[in-house]
């Protein structure tokens, strides 16, 4: 039997998954829905209108519109995770610091500029209910910025440079970048590096 490769989505090549493929589109339609004209002003009909499916069924797969949210949510962090964890499995661990910051950054830049919807729904915050939902998809944010924290840590910041602020500003940059990115102009990859070089530029002044 033929060896078989994980796909772009995480899927085994050659084989149909087993997992339900309904619930997947649905989350990718609410994913659409959400990003195209928020969460608030989404509806349970539009999702299922945009699935392909009847508003009935959604809740065969989701209790409610913020258990869906969540799930969106849930998906994108595990596909960013997963792609800038695969982008340092490719530069190694022994690669020097700067270089595995910058390889996360390209990941994490290319992911959300140019990957997938569920990417794109990441940057849209959760309602503002303190809910059991909400919590678990801020403890997957944590985790996920996490991999930064340990990659600022691993630079020997100077004694007078605060790695928290630094870690948030890294971040906020490159999650704004949605905001005004544009096709024509430089890649995900030549904006990461950009902004990876700035950053070391300003820390060896």
């Amino acid at each position: 039997m033929a060896h078989l490769q994980p796909d772009q989505t995480g899927e085994l090549s050659g084989i149909r998954p087993r997992r339900n493929n309904r619930r997947l589109e649905l989350m990718r339609a609410a994913a659409h829905c959400f990003v195209a004209q928020g969460y608030a002003a989404t509806t349970m009909r539009e999702i299922a209108a945009a699935a392909g499916m009847q508003p009935g069924s959604i809740y065969y797969h989701f209790s409610s519109k913020l258990d869906l949210l969540t799930a969106v949510h849930e998906e994108g962090l595990r596909r960013i995770t997963a792609a800038t964890g695969a982008a340092l499995d490719r530069v190694g661990g022994d690669a020097p610091p700067w270089e595995r910051l910058e390889a996360a950054a390209c990941a994490h830049m290319s992911a959300l500029l140019e990957g997938d919807v569920f990417f794109t729904a990441v940057m849209r915050d959760l309602p503002d209910e303190d809910t059991p939902s909400r919590e678990r998809v801020t403890a997957l944010r944590d985790d996920y910025e996490r991999i930064f924290s340990r990659l600022l840590a691993d630079l020997g910041l100077p004694r007078d440079v605060d790695a928290r602020t630094l870690r948030l500003m890294l971040m906020g940059a490159m999650n704004w970048a949605h905001g005004w990115y544009r096709k024509d102009g430089d890649t995900p990859d030549a904006i990461a590096r950009k902004f990876i070089r700035y950053l070391r530029q300003s820390l060896s002044d």
